[in-house]
């Protein structure tokens, strides 16, 4: 069920990396950090695929990773520093983001610093929405694409080592995936459920 909607888009994601190469990669990562959640989960292990293949390589494949998050970061950054929290109040419910998000977001950088950008560009979900809070928060530029580009380099490592893993046993993360798409669904559809009634209930 699951797997014939998104083998295309996978196939689509693989196709783009093997025809444009890292130039590919930088593309594609720079949207998933622009707020558009175009998933860096099956962009880097494609080209983990490619790397397995020989096509690729594994470190100028992070690198390039690494690369499209920081120039897809930096206009989201940009638009949080001179929208700022006036522009989170105006469309934030569209994002599914509230004050009380912006708040505690202030709270983890007064208390723990630009280290709190490290963390969350190996975040899942979190990784491709970070920017915008930086910029509304007015992290150090610098220290934000510096922390935006270590982080996002060894989370690209990682999901590049996972698609080489599994290039190496395709065949059996592919029947696995097809006999458990049902149950991916149904966790899914819970979690995003608990999160909707968290932040679309009455104050």
């Amino acid at each position: 069920m699951l797997h014939q909607i998104i083998d295309p888009i996978l196939q689509m994601i693989r196709d783009q990396v093997a025809n444009w190469s890292y130039l590919g990669v930088v593309v594609m990562m720079a949207i998933e950090s622009a707020n558009i959640p175009l998933p860096s989960e099956a962009i880097m292990p494609t080209a983990g695929i490619l790397v397995n293949e020989g096509k690729m390589d594994i470190h100028l494949a992070a690198l390039a990773g690494a690369v499209g998050c920081v120039l897809g970061s930096i206009p989201s950054y940009f638009l949080g520093l001179y929208g700022g929290r006036p522009f989170l109040q105006k469309y934030g419910k569209y994002l599914l983001l509230k004050e009380k998000d912006l708040d505690l977001a202030d709270k983890w950088v007064n208390k723990y610093g630009d280290i709190t950008f490290f963390v969350c560009r190996m975040l899942p979900v979190v990784r491709t929405f970070i920017s915008f809070p930086a910029g509304v928060l007015k992290a150090h530029f610098w220290m934000f694409v510096a922390s935006t580009f270590i982080g996002s380099l060894i989370w690209c490592y990682f999901l590049t080592w996972v698609g080489i893993e599994f290039g190496k046993n395709m065949e059996v993360f592919v029947d696995l995936w097809h006999k458990f798409d049902v149950a991916i669904v149904v966790v899914g559809l819970v979690l995003f459920g608990i999160y909707l009634k968290h932040h679309l209930k009455h104050e």
